[in-house]
């Protein structure tokens, strides 16, 4: 099975720009972005590794093949 990179919250920001997102709002340490009316929300805590599951989800989101 591969392995997700690692990327932090920061990393998430700009690959969701990049890929089209807007940010929407914030609330709280929460990030909101909207894309055609697909939503992504990222948890912004500084210097943290995002969980796996919420990278395997932005990956799909922004249409990147998962590393193989």
């Amino acid at each position: 099975m591969p392995k997700l990179p690692r990327l932090t919250a920061t990393d998430a920001h700009s690959l969701l720009l990049s890929s089209g997102f807007t940010l929407l709002r914030t609330k709280g340490s929460h990030h909101i972005y909207e894309r055609g009316g697909e939503r992504f929300v990222v948890p912004f805590h500084s210097g943290r590794i995002l969980h796996p599951k919420i990278v395997k989800n932005l990956l799909d989101a922004v249409g990147t093949t998962h590393p193989e």
